[in-house]
């Protein structure tokens, strides 16, 4: 076992754990949060992706060991502008992934307000985002219902 500290939507969370366990299955099976979803178990989804200081992370691909000292958001610590756009704009079908989109969502705006770059543009802070630019910068987040145009449409509109 393994003692770690894991600072989760600005909590301590002293955790015994084996040193093996993924940060996703320390959130839901060890603290109860299971806003984070287990899709492929394999980073091909994004499901469960969360935000580790900030940036956007597989959480299923994560030893929770690493992450000790690091600030985790998950969608239960997240109140952003991004919630009621995907409302708005039906970026969720059966909202398995909505969860992963969100944080992914809010990580790829801060990404691209501090200048990081696109495949698609080369371009980062400044530009406009395209619909084809939140595709390729959305695109480790996958939804099985089908509803992009709803997802780039309520992140289209939070960009500004």
């Amino acid at each position: 076992m393994a003692e770690v500290r894991l600072r989760v939507n600005g909590a301590d969370h002293p955790l015994d754990i084996q040193p093996q366990v993924s940060l996703l299955d320390a959130l839901r099976e060890h603290l109860g949060l299971t806003g984070t979803k287990k899709g492929c178990d394999q980073g091909a989804c994004g499901a469960c992706t969360v935000l580790a200081d900030g940036e956007r992370i597989n959480s299923c691909l994560a030893l929770a060991v690493q992450y000790e000292g690091a600030e985790i958001t998950t969608i239960e610590g997240i109140d952003h502008p991004l919630q009621a756009a995907f409302v708005r704009h039906d970026g969720f079908q059966c909202g398995y992934c909505t969860s992963g989109q969100i944080c992914s969502a809010v990580g790829m705006l801060a990404e691209h307000k501090e200048g990081m770059p696109s495949a698609v543009t080369g371009q980062g802070s400044g530009s406009h985002l395209s619909g084809a630019e939140i595709r390729e910068r959305m695109s480790g987040n996958l939804c099985r219902c089908g509803a992009y145009n709803g997802i780039v449409e309520a992140i289209q509109e939070v960009a500004g």
